[in-house]
């Protein structure tokens, strides 16, 4: 069976959110200076959205890895990926970065780098619907639905359906 076949990316989803529920305020989110949210391209956002909306949040941003990404030259400028955009100031903020697989940390990094471009956060918390394993830095995500096993050869994608919903599926790796 595929981890495709066993995630379920919408129960996932819903034990993260109950995971940033219990550990914040009620109006945490939707305070003018409160927690904001950022959501790291394309899969991170589509749940930054839906945790802005759920989570009362007055507004969430969106974070372009791609000119922070140690394999930039290799890789190039995703040609749909839309721009950075953070509609809240960055500077003494808390802020929840959130993507939707958590592997080796390098998008992480990306997405950190990324934000210091921005201004200097309070703090930044991780929530992602999967943890994969295979770090290659020291990155932990404080909110995680949960983990999988995926083949090193492979990648975990985040699809959201007409409706919505989340749902998962592996491809092989330089698929997508």
């Amino acid at each position: 069976m595929s981890p495709s076949d066993t995630l379920d990316a919408e129960a996932l989803y819903c034990a993260v959110l109950d995971q940033i529920r219990a550990a914040y305020s009620v109006d945490a989110f939707s305070a003018p200076d409160g927690v904001a949210i950022a959501g790291i391209y394309s899969g991170g956002a589509w749940i930054a959205a839906r945790l802005a909306h759920d989570l009362g949040a007055s507004g969430w941003g969106v974070i372009n890895v791609a000119l922070h990404r140690d394999d930039y030259a290799k890789k190039g400028l995703h040609s749909e990926a839309s721009p950075t955009s953070l509609p809240f100031d960055v500077q003494g903020r808390r802020i929840v970065l959130v993507d939707d697989v958590l592997y080796t940390g390098r998008t992480v990094r990306a997405a950190i780098n990324e934000l210091y471009d921005f201004g200097r956060p309070a703090s930044v918390e991780l929530a992602v619907l999967v943890d994969r394993g295979g770090r290659e830095l020291p990155v932990a995500a404080r909110f995680a639905g949960g983990t999988a096993a995926v083949a090193a050869d492979a990648s975990l994608v985040l699809e959201r359906n007409a409706d919505g919903r989340f749902a998962f599926h592996v491809e092989p790796r330089g698929g997508n």
